[in-house]
């Protein structure tokens, strides 16, 4: 038994989701669940329907719109006839946001935004279930949210593991005696059957949490690389293939920003011992990247760079001093803000972070650290992590850079920079 999970980048238009299909079509006689992803860019662009819906600009239905375009021009390349049923599927998919877009918003913008950008998922997976049954692959699509039940926690949902797992192993063995299944990542449901979602790129999330309840051997991440490298090709003109990793070495890499893999992925195939693959779709026999539990180390530095960095320092306004109350206080800001710390530092008098400049939150934020304690900003900043860090690889990525704060472990630096010339 396996699970595939296929990225946007996998399903962005008609010959990707043949290639999809042509990759499935190879392990179509064993039992093989696939979680997918919303096609290309349709999260982004349902966002925006979200955005202009709540702030009411009219616009709403324009980019609803172009989605649904973007939809059925993939349809009429991939289907000879138009009296397919899965063209009046994806039209009553379309029907039940437009619904939603009818009626002036009541609700808050959290739960709006999982209603209408869930979508996107539902769209891919059945698009990619009509195709692969087109292509004589015994396919059953499947709605993960009869399957992954969560909390009421909108955007970031938190699972239910037991009722999640309880549901899991009673229906969907049983499918996969008989069908490969289509399904879909990123989404869930309350249990007053609203639909919720687990985060941005959370479908590999999705795919680590069936895997996990199904036992499965192995699970595969089929990207747009040939695996895990050592540093993003955005920033790296010569990369190199990691063939083997840890998971604890997965979990630090996610954690520092790593984005080939979800953050909350490893975890639940660390406790089963499942293997995860990364591996390339666009050269799916090549063995691409295994993650599992191994005491080899990472055989070359890794590089993470994040960029739009902003950099806080917090000092208190009395006599008093950084400790736990302070603290307590502070995470709590973050926390309501919903701002991940990508670097802190504590002293007796003060405590740093860098932070993703994220915009309005990080304002609202600031406005309220401002009311208790002496806050200092400095914006449009470069964080570098380096695991497995050497002094030549230090000098390597300091080039025309001025720190501004730097971490050091055994294994791992964080440098927080400027550019010299700015």
């Amino acid at each position: 038994m396996q699970v595939f999970k296929f990225g946007g980048a996998s399903v962005k238009d008609a010959e990707s989701i043949k290639n999809v299909a042509a990759i499935i079509s190879k392990y179509k006689d064993q039992e093989l669940l696939v979680v997918v992803s919303a096609i290309g860019k349709t999260t982004d662009k349902l966002v925006e329907v979200t955005k202009n819906y709540v702030n009411q600009t009219g616009n709403a239905f324009v980019h609803l719109n172009t989605v649904k375009h973007d939809h059925f021009n993939i349809l009429k390349q991939l289907f000879e006839t138009e009296n397919h049923p899965i063209f009046d599927e994806i039209a009553n998919c379309f029907v039940e946001v437009e619904w939603i877009l009818e009626e002036e918003p009541q609700d808050s913008f959290d739960y709006l935004f999982d209603q209408i950008v869930s979508l996107g998922e539902i769209l891919s997976s059945k698009v990619l279930a009509a195709y692969c049954q087109l292509s004589d692959i015994s396919t059953r699509w499947v709605d993960a949210r009869d399957y992954i039940l969560t909390d009421n926690t909108y955007t970031e949902a938190n699972v239910d593991w037991e009722k999640t797992e309880d549901k899991i192993r009673r229906d969907i063995p049983f499918i996969l005696d008989e069908h490969v299944i289509i399904t879909q990542g990123f989404i869930g449901s309350t249990s007053e059957n609203f639909t919720t979602t687990l985060g941005r790129e959370g479908s590999d999330y999705s795919a680590a949490i069936f895997a996990s309840c199904l036992n499965v051997e192995d699970i595969t991440i089929w990207k747009d690389v040939p695996g895990v490298l050592n540093a993003d090709p955005k920033w790296f003109d010569q990369t190199e293939l990691i063939p083997e990793l840890s998971y604890t070495d997965a979990i630090e890499l996610t954690y520092y920003g790593a984005t080939v893999i979800h953050p909350k992925t490893i975890k639940p195939l660390q406790n089963k011992k499942i293997t995860l693959n990364v591996r390339s779709f666009i050269n799916p026999e090549k063995n691409g990247t295994k993650i599992r539990t191994t005491n080899q180390t990472l055989p070359i530095p890794s590089f993470i760079f994040k960029v739009n960095q902003v950099f806080i320092n917090i000092q208190p306004r009395d006599f008093s001093f950084i400790v736990e109350d302070n603290l307590s206080h502070i995470f709590s800001l973050f926390h309501q803000s919903r701002i991940k710390i990508n670097m802190m530092h504590n002293s007796a008098i003060s405590f740093s972070v860098s932070i993703d400049d994220t915009g309005e939150n990080v304002l609202k934020l600031l406005e309220d650290l401002e009311k208790r304690y002496k806050v200092s900003v400095a914006s449009g900043l470069e964080l570098i992590t380096i695991r497995y860090y050497n002094q030549q690889t230090l000098d390597r990525v300091l080039v025309n850079k001025e720190i501004i704060r730097e971490l050091k472990d055994s294994y791992t630096c964080q440098l927080l920079v400027k550019n010299i010339d700015e």
